[in-house]
């Protein structure tokens, strides 16, 4: 379910067709967003993106080029933004390639202007939660390299010193507690002089 956008944004709406392109701000501006900038052509689309930096991306293509989805691609990597796309027509390859490409909503044959704020609503909402997801993952893959470090330090400690795997952990916290420091980045120098040591 969509959450309703409270406040305006700074959209930017790519299209080369002027007619479809009046629509969509037509639409927008009667959903209460009257800031959108209109961009009619895709060559340099991702240094034209970076200087007008929008909140929300809306793409209008009749049908998307392999070109157009490795610009969107490039851009997504860099700038991490809510994008909808309309297309009139599509194949399974483009719908994949345009969610790898990071298009949060992919509307086929819909531009109808009563239709803009649902699907700009859509793809805040599912831009946000994947944003959360990727979060969470990158959260939880950092626990896991640093868990792996700190056990690998303990390990070097408790071969190095003759002692528990408590004691090991006891040493490296008590470290990190005197230096001011996580204790990921303590087991991290441990491991970083083991291996230096050889």
């Amino acid at each position: 379910m969509s959450r309703r956008i409270t406040a305006p944004l700074k959209i930017l709406v790519i299209d080369e067709n002027p007619i479809r392109a009046a629509i969509l701000h037509e639409g927008l501006r009667e959903a209460g967003q009257p800031d959108v900038t209109i961009v009619d052509e895709t060559t340099g689309l991702v240094n034209k993106i970076f200087s007008l930096d929008p909140d929300v991306i809306i793409i209008d293509l009749e049908n998307p080029s392999r070109d157009v989805l490795e610009q969107m691609f490039q851009m997504s990597r860099l700038i991490k933004r809510p994008i909808a796309m309309f297309v009139d027509k599509a194949d399974g390859h483009s719908i994949e390639a345009s969610v790898q490409a990071g298009v949060s909503a992919y509307i086929v044959d819909g531009l109808k202007k009563e239709r803009v704020l649902p699907i700009l609503e859509l793809t805040v909402s599912r831009f946000n939660a994947f944003a959360r997801l990727q979060t969470e993952l990158d959260e939880a893959k950092t626990a896991l390299e640093n868990r792996k470090l700190v056990d690998r330090a303990k390990g070097i400690l408790m071969n190095a010193r003759r002692i528990s795997e408590d004691e090991a952990y006891e040493l490296i916290r008590k470290a990190a507690m005197n230096q001011n420091k996580r204790v990921a980045d303590i087991a991290r120098s441990i491991v970083s002089a083991a291996d230096l040591l050889g």
